[in-house]
């Protein structure tokens, strides 16, 4: 259970959903909707109703230096959005 929420993601998109009881995380690769409700219910004592998943792929990235070009890649992720039962709430900042 542990290592499966990462971080919430805390953006002023995200913040507007949080009046409709919509929370944002960034979770494991490997998690599934179910790991991830029981996760949030475990850690902010709340119930959830739905988990939507989405994954995020990583950027490709080039930086040009003296020595050359440099090509790279951003790592790919995972997030989740996680709808609350009427009347519940998560406090990101209470419960760190």
């Amino acid at each position: 259970m542990t290592g499966i929420l990462k971080r919430p993601i805390v953006t002023e998109k995200i913040t507007g959903l949080q009046e409709r009881r919509q929370f944002s995380f960034e979770v494991s690769l490997d998690a599934n909707k179910i790991e991830i409700a029981k996760a949030v219910e475990k850690k902010f004592k709340v119930t959830v109703v739905s988990v939507r998943t989405m994954t995020v792929k990583g950027k490709r990235k080039t930086q040009l230096t003296r020595r050359g070009r440099f090509e790279g890649r951003k790592n790919t992720w995972k997030k989740a959005m996680v709808t609350l039962k009427e009347g519940d709430k998560i406090d990101y900042f209470e419960n760190v």
